[in-house]
């Protein structure tokens, strides 16, 4: 049986892939680690991603407190994204990620 996404798991593996879960929030990641980003820059800056895609997943990311919206409240809007304090703690793991990912695509 599916566990249902809101279902916390006590496994802190489970816990830990299901905020970074997705097809992009990796991607997204790594982009913001150069810095804060606009919507509009990050859908650039990644290849083959949906504005619907993108933005779920910026919701999700800022709801898990990985990431920080930045409102400048004005019209036209000027929204950015950046990488919260804590998410900064997710950083040697991404490192680790990539280096492994890196290992593995060469396999």
């Amino acid at each position: 049986m599916a566990a249902s996404k809101t279902t916390v798991s006590d496994c802190p593996i489970d816990a830990a892939l299901s905020v970074i879960n997705g097809r992009w929030k990796g991607t997204i990641l790594w982009r913001l680690t150069d810095g804060p980003m606009r919507t509009a820059e990050l859908r650039r800056s990644i290849p083959g991603i949906t504005e619907r895609m993108l933005i779920r997943h910026l919701q999700e990311l800022v709801a898990d407190g990985i990431i920080d919206r930045h409102d400048a409240g004005t019209i036209p809007p000027c929204v950015h994204y950046s990488i919260s304090e804590y998410g900064q703690t997710l950083a040697p793991v991404l490192a680790q990620l990539c280096e492994w990912g890196r290992i593995h695509l060469a396999r």
